[in-house]
């Protein structure tokens, strides 16, 4: 990705405009240094057309000014919102492993910092143009003073180039260096944020914290920030120097070799000290221009990144009156890279089958493949081997946005939204759902907005539960969910809330350690190491209307395969 293909994909019309407006700013003010020069030469008095012309040229210079800088201002904010657009749509058509290995740190680098910077230099491209021009322009009126000087001012002005890229090029791979410990950085105020808690209970932890990661990762950004910025500060400063080393040939060196006529020598000296301050003005965005071309390379990188992994997106039809019978897992599979100790985990291969109206407990040890499993069975993991069937239907690219619409969890690491955003809802209804989860007396709601998420976790879970009643889909699972509820409300979610569900005709998983209220449900299945160990029946199945709580088949073991089988409908029998 360019800066010039970015600017003319947002608006090519807005560039000419702007890149029009600032070449006639700086063509008007090349008539008026023109103008000066010539007034300076001149002893009679000057025409009343010489001075009108002047103050019109000042009047033009100063509104296209205005215009070309005002034109790419709002250029610059457009690419702000499209690049942040951009990268949303991306992150979110992307898959949610891809997510995960990339994190969240680079990820918000990149929507800020990667982003502002951009549109940060954006504004200042009219200065550039301008400079440009101006320089441009007395480049051709010296030209038309003197050939010859102008091809010794040229060979100056080259080497001076040359050795500024240099300079250039050792800034650009600092602050390269830079930008990747940014996204460190921003990890790490992540962490300073979110651990606040751990990080003050705990002196040796804060310590570490302090000097370990954000010390040195703070002191790293600062070095090659300062090393980057220092090169382009080194380059510009050359620059000056060359300009006052060329102004001293011309003055001093070159009358020795080559005669010069005053007038046409103080032209020259006064528009080459003009030029000096546009030439300022362009070097001294060199080092925004350094940053600009990183942080367009990271997004560049990223959005590639995001693109390689997304996921299409064809649903279509209505999320309400999803029907299913039959949901099965058929030598599922998935397998991830565990960080702490650097080993690969799989889960499965898994055989499962649930039926609607049944509400089945997951179990098992850390680590033993619960959430993973959640994943899968919720669509947003893919699996490496096997398929998801959704009664005759196999989960595939085509139908997996479909699938998805059929489930409504709450993860452990969920997230709160202040609003109810996509859903049919009613404050009334709303209201109603505060009081059955004991939130009225915390908790309003107006125009489909809450008042506050600012509460306990176990709080913020009964709103993140109230959203998922809203949604009113035919599967839901929770993930820990009642491991952060005092134990009057714990007794309220798996005695009342959770057969409630089922009552309604929903199908509910539930991850849980609470092995006290294992006795509601109608299944029990234990994982450990990936591998289902155990599926136990539990207490008797009743019916409730058309919804069949029925015995469920045995533990079937087949190779090195476990299969979970739950069928609908009474069987007879007592379990095995």
């Amino acid at each position: 990705m360019s800066l010039i293909k970015l600017l003319l994909q947002t608006s090519w019309t807005t560039v000419a405009i702007a890149t029009l407006a600032g070449g006639i700013s700086g063509g008007c003010a090349v008539g008026l240094i023109t103008l000066i020069v010539t007034a300076l030469d001149r002893s009679q008095p000057h025409s009343f057309l010489t001075i009108f012309g002047f103050m019109g040229l000042c009047c033009l210079q100063a509104i296209a000014r205005f215009i070309s800088e005002v034109s790419l201002t709002r250029l610059g904010q457009g690419i702000t919102c499209h690049l942040q657009m951009l990268l949303g749509q991306r992150i979110l058509a992307s898959s949610l492993r891809q997510i995960e290995t990339i994190g969240a740190p680079a990820l918000l680098a990149s929507l800020t910092e990667d982003v502002e910077s951009i549109s940060n230099f954006v504004s200042l491209i009219p200065v550039v143009g301008i400079s440009i021009a101006v320089v441009s322009g007395c480049l051709v009126y010296l030209a038309c003073l003197s050939g010859m000087l102008l091809l010794v001012l040229l060979v100056f002005v080259a080497l001076g180039v040359v050795s500024i890229q240099c300079l250039q090029s050792k800034a650009i791979a600092e602050l390269k260096l830079a930008r990747q410990h940014q996204d460190r950085l921003f990890q790490h105020f992540r962490a300073l944020t979110e651990g606040i808690k751990e990080l003050k209970l705990h002196r040796d932890r804060r310590q570490a914290f302090l000097h370990e990661d954000l010390h040195l990762t703070t002191v790293a950004v600062k070095k090659h920030k300062i090393a980057g910025f220092a090169s382009y500060i080194g380059a510009a400063s050359w620059g000056q120097a060359l300009h006052f080393l060329i102004v001293g040939v011309l003055l001093f060196l070159l009358p020795n070799f080559q005669p010069v006529s005053a007038s046409i020598l103080s032209a020259y000296v006064l528009t080459f000290i003009y030029m000096g301050t546009y030439i300022g003005q362009i070097l001294s965005l060199l080092p925004n221009l350094g940053k600009v071309r990183v942080a367009l390379q990271k997004i560049s990188d990223l959005r590639l990144l995001l693109e390689s992994n997304a996921e299409p997106r064809a649903f279509s039809g209505s999320e309400s009156g999803l029907s299913w019978q039959r949901l099965e897992l058929v030598g599922v599979t998935h397998s991830y890279r565990q960080e702490r100790d650097d080993s690969t985990f799989t889960l499965g291969p898994l055989d499962l089958k649930l039926t609607p109206c049944q509400l089945v407990f997951i179990t098992g040890g850390n680590g033993s493949g619960k959430s993973t499993l959640a994943k899968l069975l919720t669509g947003l993991y893919i699996p490496e081997a096997g398929e998801i069937r959704l009664d005759d239907r196999s989960l595939d690219d085509a139908n997996r946005e479909w699938y998805r619409q059929h489930f409504s969890p709450v993860f452990s690491d969920f997230y709160l939204f202040e609003r109810f955003l996509g859903l049919d809802r009613t404050d009334s209804r709303v209201r109603d759902y505060l009081v059955k989860l004991q939130l009225d007396r915390k908790v309003k709601v107006a125009d489909g907005r809450l008042s506050t998420t600012n509460l306990s976790q176990g709080q913020r879970k009964r709103l993140a539960l109230l959203t998922a009643y809203l949604e009113d889909r035919p599967i839901y699972l929770f993930d820990e969910w009642a491991s952060d509820q005092d134990p009057i409300f714990k007794k309220t979610f798996y005695e009342q809330l959770l057969p409630d569900l089922k009552a309604k005709g929903k199908t509910v998983l539930v991850i849980s350690h609470d092995e006290q209220y294992f006795g509601i449900a109608d299944r029990i299945v234990k994982l450990d190491c990936g591998r289902v160990v155990e599926n136990n029946i539990r207490g008797c199945l009743k019916s409730q209307n058309s919804c069949a709580r029925s015995p469920l088949a045995p533990l079937k073991k087949g190779g090195d395969r476990l299969k979970v089988t739950l069928l609908k409908g009474d069987l007879g029998g007592s379990p095995t």
